[in-house]
């Protein structure tokens, strides 16, 4: 990054309603820059014990588990980061689906896309560690490039 110019952003999405300023502040920054940008979903393994799917997933609707839990999460993910994907005018080849632990994935593919700039939400509150949330924590660790963890709000409480 000679120019100090984001070329290429990844987004981390996770389709909650309170990511949108997540979403808004990516857009604002695409903009800015003229910059690429690819949609990064991750869907962690599903513990066998786990009995409901998460609200993210369901439009709060809560669904009961069975064998193929992992296969319908994943196409309703693909279906929800497609049509984000549309929302925001970015090619299917750069909406990724991803299966693994969230940090991790998300250093993986930002060093092969070759992003300059990764853009999470982050629900963290308390104290100066509890300042970005577990995922955040995990790609600032490890991420060879910039990161912005744009705060999200939760039924306006801090």
């Amino acid at each position: 990054m000679d120019t100090g110019d984001y070329k290429h952003l990844l987004l981390a999405v996770d389709f909650e309603n309170e990511s949108e300023p997540v979403i808004a502040r990516t857009q604002q920054l695409r903009k800015f820059f003229g910059a690429r940008l690819t949609l990064l979903h991750v869907v962690e393994h599903v513990p066998p014990a786990m009995e409901y799917l998460p609200l993210g997933y369901s439009d709060n609707v809560s669904m009961p588990v069975d064998l193929e839990l992992e296969e319908e999460l994943m196409a309703l993910a693909r279906r929800q980061l497609e049509a984000l994907g549309q929302r925001l005018d970015v090619p299917v080849g750069d909406c990724l689906l991803r299966v693994g632990p969230t940090g991790p994935v998300i250093d993986e593919t930002a060093a092969e896309v070759s992003a300059d700039l990764v853009v999470v939400g982050s629900h963290g509150r308390h104290g100066l560690m509890g300042l970005f949330g577990s995922t955040a924590r995990s790609v600032l660790r490890d991420l060879g490039c910039d990161v912005l963890c744009v705060k999200i709000e939760r039924g306006g409480v801090d």
